[in-house]
């Protein structure tokens, strides 16, 4: 890496710093119950809006897997969601009438957040409706994932996020409050994938799927991006560049093999298509508080895209994580 490139990402991090610490004014804390946090806890962060009929499962599906404190940001929800985490013993919440565009879609208020509370920390963060699936995640808790990747002197850890869908039109798959969401969406493509490096950041830019698929048939580079390292042993230096799909310093990027063999991964299983999609859709297309204005919302909400049936003849239908393993979808590497 020259100087000049290397001096150019140290300032654009020193930058994304700044505006976390300027966003961070933005927040107003309801619950802090950080006192309660442990040195050898893995915290979650996440910031919501209008999800009170997915965060209770999604705090179970997390507290399952060992997470012990949930830090969470509510961006003005109006549905009683934000109620229902201020009662939760294991979270704590802020809430913001922030513009979600203007604060790089929300991960400004949790970059200040993790800043203040997960140095030292190995912190997830996701959106309400990703889950976390790595190796072994049936019989280890996610502590002892932490345990490994440090003993391996591992400071991130990358997964690609898998769309999971119904067979059948999304408006027959019913989600009610506190259903685990894969009860209705169970199907997911298992190839249909492309991977491309990105010199710059060294992180591999992952499209397709079902996504590219049906909604971006006809321009596949629109297809949002499914690469993403939400695991990371958090320090006060290191910023998320574009969601969680890359970070600085770009070592942490770093998650694939480089020297033959395989790198440790996973997976985040999007429950994003149920019944609830074509609605929130209409919604956030509106709002175009999401990337370039909310393009990819204002694709969804197009007449022909209306209530899709996504799933195909060569849909697969989800079982575990040993199953996307040997699809090559994730890997456990040397982790044994």
């Amino acid at each position: 890496m020259g100087a000049w490139t290397s001096y150019r990402l140290r300032m654009r991090r020193k930058r994304w710093k700044y505006r976390a610490r300027r966003k961070g004014r933005e927040l107003t804390v309801v619950r802090n119950r950080t006192a309660q946090i442990n040195p050898s806890d893995v915290l979650l962060f996440c910031t919501f809006r209008n999800e009170d009929m997915r965060l209770p499962y999604f705090l179970k599906y997390y507290r399952q897997l060992g997470i012990k404190h949930f830090i969470l940001v509510d961006n003005d929800s109006s549905d009683g969601g934000a109620d229902y985490a201020a009662e939760q013993p294991d979270v704590s919440l802020w809430t913001t009438k922030g513009a979600y565009g203007q604060s790089r879609f929300g991960i400004d208020w949790l970059t200040h957040l993790q800043d203040k509370y997960a140095h030292g920390h190995w912190a997830l963060t996701v959106d309400v409706d990703e889950f976390f699936v790595y190796p072994f995640c049936d019989t280890r808790p996610i502590r002892a994932l932490a345990d490994w990747l440090e003993a391996s002197d591992v400071r991130s850890f990358g997964t690609m996020m898998l769309d999971m869908y119904p067979k059948g039109p999304l408006s027959e798959a019913i989600y009610r409050r506190g259903d685990d969401p894969f009860e209705h969406a169970n199907w997911f493509d298992p190839g249909n994938y492309t991977l491309e490096r990105n010199d710059l950041y060294r992180n591999l830019w992952i499209q397709g799927g079902p996504r590219a698929r049906t909604y971006f048939a006809d321009n596949p580079k629109q297809a949002p991006a499914l690469n993403k390292i939400p695991l990371v042993k958090w320090d006060r230096s290191y910023a998320y560049v574009s969601s969680t799909h890359m970070l600085l310093p770009r070592g942490l990027n770093l998650v694939y093999g480089q020297n033959g063999g395989e790198k440790s991964s996973g997976v985040l299983l999007h429950a994003k298509f149920l019944n609830l999609f074509d609605g929130r859709a209409i919604e956030e297309a509106a709002r175009a508080e999401h990337y370039a204005q909310g393009r990819e919302y204002k694709s969804y909400v197009e007449e022909e895209n209306q209530d899709r049936e996504i799933w195909c003849q060569w849909s697969e239908q989800y079982l575990n994580w040993r199953q996307l393993e040997a699809l090559g979808l994730m890997s456990k590497g040397n982790w044994a």
